[in-house]
């Protein structure tokens, strides 16, 4: 798996999000390097965890989707005297 990379932007939100936990659940104040290296530390630690989550919800709905398809697939076959 290549790293888990974030444009300046996304880090910048991602900071903010962080900032506003600590002041809002835990009141206290966390800087933004501070910030920024908690993110860095879930991304290096923890971001394969909700990167193959994210996999494995897409391969379910990916299946879903497959077994709709065949349904919908068998429902277009024409009546014959020919049994599979």
């Amino acid at each position: 798996m290549k790293p888990i990379k974030f444009s300046r932007e996304e880090t910048k939100a991602i900071v903010g999000e962080i900032q506003d936990y600590f002041r809002e659940e835990l009141d206290q104040q966390i800087g933004a390097i501070p910030a920024e290296m908690l993110m860095m530390f879930f991304v290096d630690k923890m971001g394969a965890y909700f990167y193959n989550r994210g996999i494995y919800d897409a391969q379910a709905l990916i299946r879903e989707r497959m077994d709709s398809l065949t349904d919908d697939i068998f429902g277009l076959e024409q009546p014959t005297k020919h049994l599979r």
